[in-house]
C-alpha cells in the first residue's frame, strides 16, 4: 500500500511563512546598516584641531597590524604544515589459527561408509599492529630524525620484505587513562586487501579476496568503531595451506605521491606531497636565477626543467596542472603471508606470528601546538563588544557624512540663495519625473534643435517623415 502523504496543517504554513519573514526582516536590516569606517573627504578641512589626521593614522595601523598578524598566522600554518616528518615503527603480527580441520577430528563411525565429520575445516586470520612509542622506538632501533635513509620507501620495502618468526605479540603493560588518543592501526592505512593465491584444487572458498576501507570521517564526530582499531580478523574455509598476500594503502594528510624519475630527479625524492613539489621546484627556480626580469611569474626553463616538462618557459602559476603527469598515487605494502593449517604448526598451543617492522609517517604535535595561536578561540562576551564597538563608529562616521553633505548644502545657498534654490528645484524635479517615469516627454521637446526646422533639422529627417505617414495612414 503507498505511503500517504499528510498535508501540513494550516498552523505549520503561518510558522513557516513567519520564519521566512523574519530572514528578510533581518537581511533587509543588515543591507541597510552602516559598515563604512573611513572618514568623508573634505572634513578634515572643516574640523579644527588633528582628530581627523589621528583617527586616519590609527587607521592605516589598525590595517597594517590586521596584514602583520595574517602573514604571520599563514606563516606559523605554513610551518606547521611542512614542517620535518616524524617516523615511527609499526609492528605488524599475522597470525592464523584453525578449527575442525580433518586431523583435529577425535572420532568417526567405521561402519558409515560417509566419514565426514559433518563440519567444514576452517580457518582464521588475526592482522595486529602496534606503534612504538617514540622513547622505545630510539632505544630499540635507533632511528632519530627524518633525515635518516630508513624513511624512503625502498627502506620501507626491505622492513616489509624482512619476516621474522616469533610468538604472539607482548601483552603491552596497562597505561594510564591519559593515552586514549594513541594512533592504531587504522588510522595508517584507508584500505586493507588480502589476495589468495588459490590453486585449481583449492576450490572450498569461493572468494578470492577480502578488502576493508576505511569509512569517511566527518568532523567534531569520534570514529566509528570500524574505522578505529589495532587488530582485525577474518575467518575462511580450507583444509590446506594458502599464500595470501596483505595489501596496505597508507593514508597520509596529505597525500604523498610517486614521483616520476625526472621529477625525482630534481627534487632529490621519489615520494612527496603536492605542496611540497611546488615548494621545491620555487626553491629550484630562485637557485637557478631563472625568473625573468620583465615578468617575475615567467620561468625560463634550464635543461632539467626543459626535459622535465618538454616546454622553453612555463607560467609559474600553471605549475599545479603541469607536474600532474609526474604524479601518481602510492603503491600499497605488501606483505606476504602463508596460511598453516598443518598438524605440524599447530602442534604448539600458541603457534608463532609473522611480524613485519614498518617505518610510516606519523601526525606531527605541531599542528595541535599551535592551533590556539593560528585559530584562537576569544571569548563570547569581548566579540559581541568588539562588535557593539564597530557598529557604534560605523553610525559616527554615517553621522559625520550626513551633517557635512548638510554643510555643504547650506554654505552653497549662503553664496546665492536665489540661483541655488532654481538649481535645486530643476533638480527635485528632474530625479521627479525620473522616479515617476515620465522624463524626457516634455523637457527635451523644448530644445533648440526641435524648433528649428529645414532639412537639416530634426524634422527633415526620414524617420520624422515615415513616423507622419504611419500617423496619417492610421488616422484613415
Amino acid at each position: 500500500m503507498p505511503a500517504v502523504q499528510q498535508t501540513p496543517s494550516q498552523a505549520q504554513l503561518d510558522a513557516v511563512k513567519q520564519a521566512a519573514n523574519m530572514a528578510q526582516d533581518a537581511a533587509r536590516r543588515r543591507a541597510h546598516k552602516p559598515t563604512e569606517k573611513n572618514i568623508p573627504e573634505g572634513v578634515d578641512e572643516l574640523v579644527l584641531g588633528d582628530g581627523v589626521q589621528q583617527y586616519k593614522r590609527l587607521r592605516e595601523f589598525e590595517r597594517k597590524l590586521d596584514a602583520v598578524m595574517m602573514r604571520k598566522r599563514l606563516d606559523i600554518q605554513d610551518s606547521a604544515n611542512h614542517g620535518a616528518k616524524r617516523y615511527k615503527t609499526l609492528h605488524i603480527w599475522i597470525s592464523n589459527t584453525v578449527e575442525n580441520q580433518p586431523w583435529q577430528a577425535r572420532t568417526l563411525e567405521t561402519d558409515m561408509f560417509d566419514f565426514n565429520t559433518g563440519v567444514e575445516a576452517t580457518y582464521k586470520v588475526k592482522i595486529e599492529g602496534r606503534l612504538l612509542d617514540e622513547d622505545d622506538l630510539d632505544d630499540a632501533t635507533g632511528y632519530g630524525s627524518d633525515d635518516e635513509d630508513d624513511e624512503n620507501p625502498s627502506s620501507q620495502k626491505s622492513h616489509a620484505d624482512s619476516m621474522d618468526q616469533n610468538d604472539e605479540p607482548p601483552q603491552q603493560p596497562a597505561k594510564p587513562a591519559t593515552m586514549h588518543t594513541r594512533t592504531r592501526l587504522s588510522h595508517f592505512f584507508k584500505a586493507i586487501t588480502v589476495d589468495f593465491d588459490r590453486g585449481k584444487n583449492l576450490q572450498a572458498d569461493t572468494s578470492t579476496q577480502i578488502e576493508w576501507k576505511k569509512p569517511l570521517a566527518q568532523a567534531n564526530i569520534p570514529l566509528r568503531p570500524e574505522a578505529d582499531f589495532d587488530c582485525l580478523e577474518f575467518e575462511r574455509k580450507g583444509d590446506e595451506n594458502i599464500n595470501c598476500t596483505f595489501n596496505f594503502y597508507r593514508d597520509e594528510i596529505p597525500d604523498r605521491y610517486r614521483l616520476s624519475k625526472e621529477l625525482g630527479e630534481l627534487l632529490d625524492t621519489e615520494e612527496e606531497d603536492r605542496a611540497a613539489i611546488i615548494f621545491g621546484i620555487w626553491e629550484y627556480v630562485k637557485a637557478m636565477n631563472l625568473q625573468q626580469d620583465e615578468e617575475k611569474r615567467l620561468i625560463q626553463c634550464d635543461d632539467r626543467l626543459r626535459a622535465l616538462f618538454k616546454t622553453d618557459t612555463i607560467f609559474f602559476p600553471d605549475l599545479t596542472s603541469l607536474i600532474l603527469p609526474h604524479m601518481s598515487p602510492l603503491p600499497p605494502l605488501h606483505l606476504p603471508y602463508t596460511i598453516r593449517v598443518d598438524p605440524s604448526f599447530h602442534a604448539n598451543p600458541n603457534p608463532p606470528a609473522t611480524i613485519y617492522a614498518l617505518r610510516l609517517p606519523t601526525p606531527s604535535p605541531l599542528p595541535a601546538l599551535k592551533a590556539p595561536i593560528v585559530y584562537p578561540t576569544p571569548q563570547a562576551s569581548a566579540l559581541r563588544q568588539l562588535s557593539l564597538y564597530d557598529d557604534h563608529q560605523a553610525l559616527l562616521i554615517s553621522a559625520l557624512a550626513h551633517s557635512k553633505a548638510k554643510h555643504a548644502f547650506l554654505s552653497e545657498m549662503s553664496r546665492d540663495p536665489v540661483g541655488f534654490v532654481n538649481r535645486w528645484v530643476k533638480s527635485q524635479k528632474r530625479d521627479m519625473e525620473v522616479i515617476i517615469g515620465e522624463a524626457g516627454k516634455g523637457e527635451e521637446s523644448m530644445g533648440e534643435e526641435w524648433r528649428r526646422g529645414g532639412k537639416s533639422g530634426v524634422w527633415g529627417t526620414e524617420n520624422v517623415r515615415e513616423s507622419v505617414g504611419l500617423m496619417v495612414q492610421k488616422a484613415r
